[in-house]
């Protein structure tokens, strides 16, 4: 087009020369032209995505934001990496991720950032992930950490304290993480019940009457169930990962990460201390003190290790076990179903080869009748054919007798050998 409008507006300007330059102008513009599309297009898909996150602190009180990863890497320290497991236009696998102070979690249509003190959440206006939301705000508020008068308590008081806090206290993070494990378990086994309840009536219909409209519903079953139990299998595998590795489980432990590196900074005051030890008993006994209560959480966290965080992963790895140990018992339903369909096709098969058989031998004996009708019945002259007129019903009955003979001798060798009257 554009070629055309340069030769009909510049007649002048487009000659044989100059067409060459021309025509390398038009494409260039074309291209350029393809590309603008192909970058709006680009532009729309990506528009399509939703930026909304709500961020949910301790309290439960949550605030939805539209934020772009520039301002969620501003907001929490996390790589770009890390990052585009969350995005929904790339198909990531199921991951749980423990970082040095955020764990990114990619749990279906659950896709949140959980830090020390606040919960990221990705679409929460999306119907699957508004009960997650509900949750969070239902849950998060009830191990809220202590009052402010904490700080006026006596060291000997807190001393004694810390180890019971410690183990009674659940880490806010683990607190989000449980949320968001029940509610992918949940979902999954309400699907996967949702399959059986659907599945195991369409297979009894099935076997009662093979036809076409039923074998579609169990196809259409089927392709649901392979959907839904790779799904499952992926958190599986996620959570069984973490099982396995205990590094990876102490990764997710951003409480005790946070308290570690508190007590590691205060460690330079120690040596200060230290040093004036010998003038000041006020300040040894200081010493003394803050000694004991750093060796209490350290022998603390050392006996806790990863068994807390290790029990609740047991839990919802029983409970998606189970959920898959469904889809497995499904699975081989189906699969005797398809055998018993199987075996009443090859039946239905064994049946019409031996109505084949009954009907080739018939065709057999009356080509035989056929063939001695065609020799009666030719139109040769020959000498005995007169005044023998009598001998016809003889031929008809004689032929007739020899045909069945043959037919019954066939019938009874294929019952002999098996080959017919066996169901």
């Amino acid at each position: 087009m554009t070629r055309w409008y340069f030769k009909f507006k510049f007649p002048h300007f487009y000659d044989r020369q100059n067409s060459l330059e021309i025509d390398k102008c038009c494409k260039r513009m074309a291209e350029e032209d393809g590309f603008i599309v192909e970058a709006q297009m680009s532009f729309k898909k990506k528009a399509a995505v939703s930026r909304n996150w709500i961020v949910l602190d301790g309290s439960g009180q949550g605030v939805v934001l539209d934020l772009d990863k520039y301002d969620i890497m501003r907001r929490v320290p996390i790589n770009a990496r890390d990052l585009r497991i969350l995005d929904p236009l790339l198909s990531y696998p199921s991951a749980i991720l423990g970082r040095e102070k955020a764990i990114v979690l990619n749990l279906e249509h659950i896709k949140a950032i959980i830090t020390i003190d606040e919960v990221l959440l990705r679409d929460p206006l999306d119907d699957n992930v508004l009960p997650i939301v509900e949750e969070l705000q239902r849950r998060l508020p009830l191990a809220i950490g202590r009052g402010e008068g904490e700080e006026e308590e006596l060291p000997e008081s807190r001393n004694s304290e810390v180890g019971t806090e410690e183990e009674t206290e659940f880490p806010f993070e683990f607190r989000a993480l449980e949320v968001a494990l029940e509610g992918i378990c949940s979902s999954l086994d309400a699907q996967t019940r949702e399959l059986e309840v659907a599945a195991y009536p369409a297979l009894d219909e099935l076997t009662a009457k093979t036809s076409s409209r039923n074998l579609d519903r169990v196809r259409k079953l089927k392709s649901s169930m392979t959907r839904l139990t790779s799904r499952v299998q992926k958190v599986r595998d996620e959570l069984e990962q973490l099982l396995d590795d205990d590094d990876d489980m102490a990764d997710l432990y951003l409480s005790r990460k946070s308290a570690v590196s508190a007590f590691s900074s205060t460690d330079f005051g120690h040596v200060k201390w230290q040093l004036t030890a010998d003038e000041s008993p006020t300040i040894s006994s200081k010493i003394s003190r803050s000694s004991s209560r750093t060796s209490v959480v350290t022998s603390t966290q050392e006996g806790n290790n990863v068994e807390e965080l290790e029990m609740l992963l047991e839990a919802y790895f029983v409970q998606i076990e189970s959920t898959m140990n469904k889809l497995t018992t499904l699975r081989e339903y189906i699969d005797d179903t398809e055998d018993y369909i199987n075996i009443q096709l090859d039946n239905h098969r064994n049946q019409l080869i031996q109505l084949e058989l009954f009907l080739s031998s018939g065709t057999v004996c009356l080509s035989m009748y056929s063939l001695v009708a065609a020799i009666f019945g030719m139109n040769i002259p020959y000498p005995w054919r007169e005044s023998h007129g009598y001998l016809f019903k003889w031929v008809v009955m004689l032929t007739v007798l020899a045909c069945g003979s043959f037919f019954l001798s066939i019938i009874t060798y294929a019952r002999h050998k098996g080959l017919v009257g066996s169901n």
